[in-house]
């Protein structure tokens, strides 16, 4: 007598349940684009400054205060505003440089920025918190190959590219480029 509603409320939470994690899976799920097939002409000479806007999701590189070229990117999941502690999702903002290089990192590619700087180390400190560290700008992770590019918002606070646009950037890159993320 108490076997049919117990059944019928264990068949309810597994449907729930499975309609959750759809849901989830729905909206959580990386967006995975083709990789880009248009040629273009390579860039050779080296950049004097890098721009990344967060808004449009653009990295310009600039030359003789001319911009060459921009490329699409993808941010630190909660990409709103300043980073201010490790784990935020959040991309820095402020003025930086590339102070390394990693040809061996988990994402094709990658160049550091000096973040944090000393400012905000000292803000971090006089809330009790760690500021985050480890910001690149790099490619895709490494055994997605050319692919696909993740598309939406996904790094933990690092700038994303494709795996051909970080490797035209590695090339035009050299230590001690600023480096500007605005908002």
């Amino acid at each position: 007598m108490f076997r049919r509603p117990r059944l019928f409320a264990l068949l309810m939470a597994l449907l729930l349940f499975s309609l959750a994690s759809l849901a989830a899976y729905v909206h959580f799920r990386p967006v995975l684009l083709p990789p880009e097939a248009e040629p273009r002409q390579a860039l050779s000479q080296p950049v004097d400054r890098i721009l990344i806007e967060k808004s449009a999701r653009r990295l310009t590189v600039i030359r003789d205060g001319k911009p060459l070229r921009s490329y699409p990117v993808a941010l630190g999941f909660a990409p709103e505003g300043d980073k201010a502690r490790q784990g935020d999702g959040k991309t820095p903002e402020g003025l930086f440089t590339i102070n390394r290089r990693n040809p061996q990192s988990r994402y094709h590619l990658s160049l550091g920025i000096d973040y944090p700087r000393p400012e905000d180390i000292a803000r971090a400190r006089e809330s009790g918190i760690d500021p985050g560290g480890d910001i690149f700008i790099h490619g895709q992770p490494n055994g997605l190959g050319n692919l696909v590019t993740i598309a939406n918002d996904w790094t933990a606070g690092c700038i994303a590219l494709s795996n051909r646009d970080i490797e035209e950037l590695w090339r035009i890159t050299p230590l001690g480029t600023p480096v500007e993320i605005r908002p």
